[in-house]
């Protein structure tokens, strides 16, 4: 008495096929599962028991051997409960074994039989959409991340009796319905920009770097905006197409973020961890390798307020994502990617008490003590910021000004314009903004005149920069370029851009 089910497991953002082979013979009643399950499988035995009885069927009393083929692939999660139970059904004839042949499963039981949402549905679908699956039965819960996926025939059902009933042809039951994605966004964000008094330099730099999608550090005091600036990015950046959102959903699916009402992410992710987070928590990893926070932040913003508040060890694990825009986490029994392209924002008080370099207030660290708070972030971090800027003390008389500043919605709106010259200009190719160019694309695209070549090299001579910051420095000027509408960088960029790198030498001491 030997049945087969299909199901699927998943390795990263990645679906593997999965056949769960279900063998009962006459000995000692038991339940013995093989194919290198974690506990959560292990643990599907009394979970499947349970939820047979109570639904009204019967369990053999008979020794049960259950393998999840192919064996030398660590599998986890309680997905793989109801093809065990189906298994088992069929096994023991209750079940009709050609009625699901064609048919992947996929689902966690409860006790009483019903069937319970699982993580990483989403990646789990697009996997068996692209190796040539066609028809998946899926938790109820689930319905809504399973709408967005085309080239399949999903059912939705609520319950293991249900289940039964849809392969024995004893009730109707109709596929998921296909949604079309829009990008909902609320027309007015309590963080708009306009909100902001003062700090027009610093709010020109988040325009820049939001349009090309570079990383920015702010440096000033206590209460001057910095997080009130990082927050109004939320406001201005642009709107995500339907592969970047679906992107980000399978990544918040395999966490277990994925809000399972909407099924799938409608504007970008800023995430915001706290600075006492493990270097764990923010890359990913654990038992799992489960996705950080800098790949939930992927396609978005990664907002790291305080920046010398975080550990050294934990700053420096960014370097890698900064640079390559995907994160390799390894661990004993599996190696998994994650995509983890974000736009850095981070803020910092330039010393301890925050007043350092403040044209209103007086510093009383002394330099040792602002030594060792900057020595937190190493230079090959720095390198990696785009651009550096230094966001004073707002007057009186600025916070009390009736006038308002522009709004988030004209500011995005050229933001929008220069993110279209990026897409024209990088079409083709798997670049979507400056801050992505390789240096083969910086070559091409940021090329200088004579006047803006003899400007690189006197910033490169006087501020001590690295190629890394030549070529961000270039890259930042090309977003200036943009936003002004001109095909080529002039001098005018080439200089706004290089004084965005002139701020980590001054607090270098």
């Amino acid at each position: 008495m030997l049945a087969i089910t299909k199901s699927f497991g998943l390795n990263g953002l990645d679906g593997y096929a999965v056949s769960v082979e279900i063998d009962l013979h006459h000995s000692l009643p038991g339940f013995s599962l093989v194919g290198l399950g974690d506990t959560a499988v292990k643990e599907s035995h009394e979970r499947v028991r349970s939820a047979i009885k109570n639904s009204c069927f019967s369990y053999p009393a008979l020794k049960i051997v259950a393998n999840l083929a192919p064996a030398d692939v660590k599998k986890e999660g309680t997905h793989f409960d109801l093809p065990i139970a189906i298994g088992i059904l069929s096994a023991s004839e209750q079940l009709d074994y050609n009625t699901f042949q064609d048919t992947v499963m996929l689902g966690e039981l409860s006790l009483d039989g019903s069937l319970r949402a699982v993580n990483g549905m989403l990646p789990l679908l697009i996997s068996m959409a692209q190796q040539g699956v066609k028809k998946v039965v899926i938790p109820k819960e689930n319905e809504a991340e399973a709408s967005y996926v085309k080239g399949l025939e999903i059912y939705a059902l609520e319950t293991l009796r249900d289940v039964v009933s849809f392969f024995k042809c004893e009730a109707e039951f109709k596929p998921v319905e296909q949604k079309e994605w829009s990008n909902t966004q609320s027309e007015e964000s309590p963080y708009d920009i306009k909100y902001i008094k003062g700090q027009v330099v610093a709010k020109r730099a988040m325009e820049i770097a939001v349009a090309g999608g570079h990383n920015i550090l702010l440096i000033g005091p206590p209460g001057s905006g910095k997080t009130m600036l990082a927050k109004s990015v939320l406001s201005i950046l642009p709107d995500m197409s339907f592969e970047e959102a679906l992107e980000v959903a399978k990544i918040h699916s395999i966490a277990g973020v994925l809000d399972k009402k909407d099924g799938i992410v409608n504007t970008r992710p800023f995430r915001s961890p706290h600075h006492t987070a493990s270097y764990v928590a923010l890359t990913g990893g654990g038992a799992n390798a489960k996705p950080g926070e800098i790949s939930l932040a992927h396609n978005g913003v990664l907002f790291l307020d305080e920046m010398p508040e975080y550990s050294r060890h934990t700053l420096e694990t960014l370097r890698q994502p900064l640079e390559d825009k995907v994160i390799t986490i390894a661990r004993s029994n599996k190696t998994v990617t994650y995509p983890a392209n974000f736009m850095l924002i981070a803020s910092m008080n330039p010393c301890p008490c925050g007043n350092y370099g403040s044209t209103t207030k007086e510093c009383r660290c002394t330099a040792t003590q602002i030594h060792n708070y900057l020595n937190k972030l190493s230079g090959p971090l720095m390198d990696r910021i785009d651009l550096h800027v230094e966001v004073d003390s707002v007057s009186y008389g600025e916070l009390i000004s009736e006038g308002q500043a522009e709004d988030s919605a004209t500011v995005k709106s050229r933001i929008d314009k220069a993110r279209k010259i990026q897409q024209q200009r990088f079409e083709g190719q798997s670049i979507f903004s400056n801050a992505q160019m390789s240096a083969k694309a910086t070559k091409e695209f940021c090329k200088l005149d004579k006047k803006g070549i003899q400007l690189m090299e006197s910033a490169f001579e006087k501020l001590q920069l690295s190629a890394r910051a030549r070529d961000r420095i270039l890259r930042v000027a090309r977003t200036i370029a943009d936003l002004d509408g001109e095909q080529n960088i002039l001098p005018k960029h080439l200089a706004e851009a290089v004084q965005y790198r002139s701020l980590d030498r001054k607090y270098r001491v």
